[in-house]
């Protein structure tokens, strides 16, 4: 336990012996009140019926023990918020996953026996004011409960700020978890995108385009235009797209073939297959399509 609740815990208890002091002083003048109220009221009646006597005897009676049951439950509340003040104290300072549930129960009941320590005085107060016993010791008695109430209200208030910076300090852990979580999330989003990136541009670098058709074929399509190939404006759809990486062997299912775009002749064989129509074997994918990414093969 720290110095800080140390310090209050003999606070706490040098207050509680203060206020037994303060009681006992009480009884003593309420008792005295009493005898001296009674002995007035029995001058006061002499020659009056004894009943009327016991009465107003009995009357203070009543109001002294109304008046003494309320210290009592004044002390005791006070007594009972100190120990709940103690127990937030250990658990504020504690670990585990029932500290905050155990803080929460405790600062319930503290503000539940404030609030009753707050009306019982009330109502002290308002029979001191109504009754028929009148002390001015009872007076400061009174005084001194409602300082102890404010000055309870004030220790409890530090309290409260206490566990507002426990609060607000564990938030900020929150904060950096958050933030270094939302870092990790950007970098991965960052790294999903320069991956996103290294996929396109490597499908870029990868990708071709080929063709193969009759002259007429070609012509219709504006591949070939008097004589050139790929010059004007050209259907670019008629054209199937490849991944130059996996685009070993392109069947051609012609008897007759002619590469009419630029490619290194060391890159590629023209061979025949079993219906002795050829296929475009490419042997060096890389070479053969430095020159030229698109393939135009006219057949017949």
């Amino acid at each position: 336990m720290t110095t800080r609740s140390t310090s209050n815990e003999t606070n706490n208890i040098n207050k509680e012996r203060h206020m037994k002091k303060v009681l006992f002083f009480a009884v003593c003048l309420l008792t005295l009140a009493s005898c001296n109220n009674g002995k007035s009221s029995s001058d006061m009646s002499e020659g009056s019926p004894s009943d009327s006597l016991q009465r107003v005897i009995e009357q203070k009676d009543n109001e002294i023990n109304d008046m003494m049951g309320i210290l009592n439950e004044v002390e005791e509340g006070f007594r009972l918020i100190n120990e709940a003040e103690n127990r937030v104290s250990v658990a504020k300072n504690g670990e585990g996953a029932s500290r905050q549930q155990q803080i929460r129960e405790n600062i319930q009941f503290i503000q539940q026996r404030m609030a009753e320590n707050r009306e019982l005085i009330a109502k002290l107060r308002n029979q001191v004011k109504n009754g028929s016993i009148k002390s001015e010791q009872l007076q400061k008695t009174i005084e001194n409960l409602t300082a102890q109430l404010e000055e309870k209200n004030n220790q409890i208030k530090d309290l409260y700020a206490q566990l507002e910076a426990k609060d607000i300090h564990i938030e900020e852990l929150q904060n950096t978890t958050n933030t270094l979580t939302k870092n990790v999330n950007t970098l991965q989003e960052d790294n999903a995108q320069k991956a996103n990136t290294i996929n396109t541009q490597d499908k870029q670098l990868n990708t071709a385009w080929n063709v193969f058709g009759t002259k007429k074929e070609l012509k219709e399509q504006n591949i070939l235009v008097k004589g050139k190939v790929l010059q004007g404006n050209f259907n670019k759809n008629y054209f199937t797209k490849v991944d130059i990486r996996s685009l070993k062997a392109l069947k051609l299912y012609s008897k007759s073939a002619k590469l009419l775009t630029m490619h290194p002749s060391s890159s590629y064989r023209l061979e025949r297959d079993a219906q002795d129509q050829y296929v475009l074997n490419i042997t060096n994918p890389q070479l053969f399509w430095s020159t030229s990414k698109y393939l135009v093969v006219q057949v017949r």
